[in-house]
C-alpha cells in the first residue's frame, strides 16, 4: 500500500512538472479602424513546457456554452500560424479586412491545452469600427480662415453702426428737450403786457422807497391847494 501511493506521488509531481507555463505579452488595449478599411490585431505570449493551440475568439465568448471564434469562413479573415520571436515571444495576428460596424468587439487569443488548467483568455484588442462623418461642405483651411475673417469684420461694422445710431438718437432727444424747455418759457410770459408791468412795478418801488408818512403828507399838501383854489 505505501508503495502504491509513494509511486502515485511520484507520477503526480512528474505530470505537474510537466505542466505547461503560460506568459502572457502586453496586448494593444484598443484600435480605432473606419468603416470598410482593414484591422490588424495581434496577441503574443510565452510558453515553457510545451505548446499551446491558439484560437481568436471575440466577445462574448460563449454562445449557448459553445465558445465563440471567429469565422474562418469569412473571405474577409485572415489568421497566420503564428511567428516565433528571438526573444521566444509567440505572436499571432488577425487580419480583418472590409470591417464593419458589427465587427466592433474584445478580439483575444484562447489558449487551450490538455494540461493547461485552467485555460487561458489573452488580454486582447477592443476593435472600434466607426463611420466617418460627411462633410457637407468640403472647404480647405485657408477658406474657413477667410470666411471667420468676414464674419470677424462684418460682425464688428454692426456694432459702429449701432453705436452710432444709438449716439445720434441720444443728441437728437437732448435738443427736443431742450427746445421744448425753451418753449415752456415763452409760454410763461405769453400775453403779458410789459408796459403795465413796468409801471406798475415802478409804483410799487416808489411807494416802499417814499414810505406810509410820506404819503399821507402829500394828501395834505394837496388838500390845502384845492382849498386855495376854491374863491
Amino acid at each position: 500500500m505505501v508503495a502504491v501511493t509513494f509511486l502515485f506521488l511520484c507520477f503526480w509531481a512528474a505530470g505537474d512538472l510537466s505542466r505547461i507555463q503560460v506568459t502572457q505579452e502586453p496586448d494593444r488595449p484598443s484600435q480605432k479602424v473606419q468603416l470598410s478599411h482593414t484591422a490588424s490585431l495581434r496577441c503574443c505570449y510565452s510558453v515553457t513546457g510545451g505548446t499551446v493551440d491558439t484560437t481568436w475568439v471575440t466577445s462574448p465568448h460563449m454562445v449557448n456554452g459553445i465558445l465563440r471564434g471567429v469565422d474562418w469562413r469569412d473571405n474577409r479573415v485572415t489568421v497566420d500560424g503564428g511567428n516565433l520571436t528571438a526573444a521566444g515571444v509567440m505572436c499571432h495576428t488577425l487580419i480583418l479586412r472590409e470591417v464593419r460596424l458589427n465587427d466592433t468587439g474584445l478580439y483575444q487569443c484562447f489558449l487551450n491545452h490538455s494540461t493547461l488548467r485552467p485555460s487561458v483568455y489573452t488580454h486582447g484588442t477592443f476593435l472600434h469600427v466607426y463611420r466617418p462623418i460627411v462633410k457637407i461642405l468640403d472647404i480647405s483651411e485657408s477658406t474657413k480662415n477667410s470666411i471667420l475673417t468676414a464674419e470677424g469684420m462684418l460682425l464688428m461694422v454692426a456694432v459702429l453702426l449701432h453705436g452710432t445710431m444709438m449716439l445720434c438718437k441720444t443728441k437728437k432727444l437732448n435738443q427736443l428737450k431742450k427746445k421744448r424747455v425753451k418753449e415752456e418759457e415763452e409760454n410763461i410770459y405769453e400775453g403779458l403786457n410789459l408796459e403795465e408791468c413796468c409801471s406798475t412795478y415802478d409804483q410799487i418801488q416808489r411807494s416802499l422807497v417814499q414810505g406810509p408818512y410820506q404819503d399821507v403828507g402829500n394828501m395834505i399838501m394837496e388838500e390845502e391847494e384845492i382849498q386855495l383854489e376854491k374863491p
